[in-house]
């Protein structure tokens, strides 16, 4: 069994923080696949996942090129075991326990109810120094967010990858959508312990193809979504 990354990036020139990620995965034994310039998300996905044609059973990661793994090599390889068991879908390092009908994974409400799970470091756009993003402790979840997503190979072919067509964005959304399905499915999503930084702050306000998508999502689907 083999593991592989499927990364989105702009450019073959990779910045710095890509190019560490490039090495970390490939000291942790991943296999890494650059998808550069892309028209989207999806169909990059899509077609990384057809030209490697990787056995059922081999793990696929899908992540952002702007993070930074702050385990070990080692520690980031036992983590991902977790996609070995049957009856998983996706891992990942942040998601919540119930979606509600707004769709946003990450609503206020239900973080100090302590629906979320994971912990990411952020970075600050204005002083660009990190800080801690506490959701909370690891554990199941019904979606996951796409700053890093795991999966056997053969969940994500059960799942698809391709952008359904009722979305008009073609980088948004992506995460909850595959995510929900894979938790409709009767596969168990789930938030490991992985520590990264991801170099971003994460916003979406400004983004109007991310709140066409999660519009669409929420016609489309009958939420909330709990487990």
């Amino acid at each position: 069994m083999k593991t592989y990354a499927f990364i989105c990036t702009r450019s073959k020139e990779l910045s710095e923080v890509t190019s560490k990620l490039v090495s970390y995965l490939s000291r942790a034994a991943v296999d890494v696949k650059l998808i550069i310039n892309q028209d989207s998300i999806f169909s990059g996905y899509q077609k990384a996942l057809e030209v490697t044609n990787p056995d059922d059973e081999d793990t696929i990661i899908m992540c952002h090129d702007d993070i930074e793994f702050l385990d070990p090599p080692e520690v980031f390889t036992g983590n991902l075991l977790a996609t070995q068991i049957p009856e998983i879908g996706f891992i990942g390092v942040a998601g919540t326990t119930h979606l509600k009908e707004d769709a946003v994974w990450w609503d206020k409400d239900m973080w100090k109810a302590g629906k979320h799970r994971g912990f990411i470091k952020h970075i600050d756009k204005i002083t660009e120094n990190p800080y801690d993003t506490n959701y909370g402790p690891p554990g199941q979840v019904v979606v996951l967010d796409g700053v890093f997503l795991a999966a056997k190979a053969r969940v994500l072919r059960e799942v698809g990858l391709e952008k359904p067509s009722y979305f008009e964005g073609d980088w948004d959304f992506y995460d909850i959508h595959y995510t929900a399905k894979a938790f409709k499915k009767k596969y168990i999503n789930h938030v490991v312990p992985i520590s990264l930084i991801h170099h971003s702050s994460g916003e979406v306000n400004g983004r109007d193809s991310w709140h066409k998508n999660r519009e669409a999502f929420i016609k489309k689907n009958r939420l909330p979504l709990i487990c």
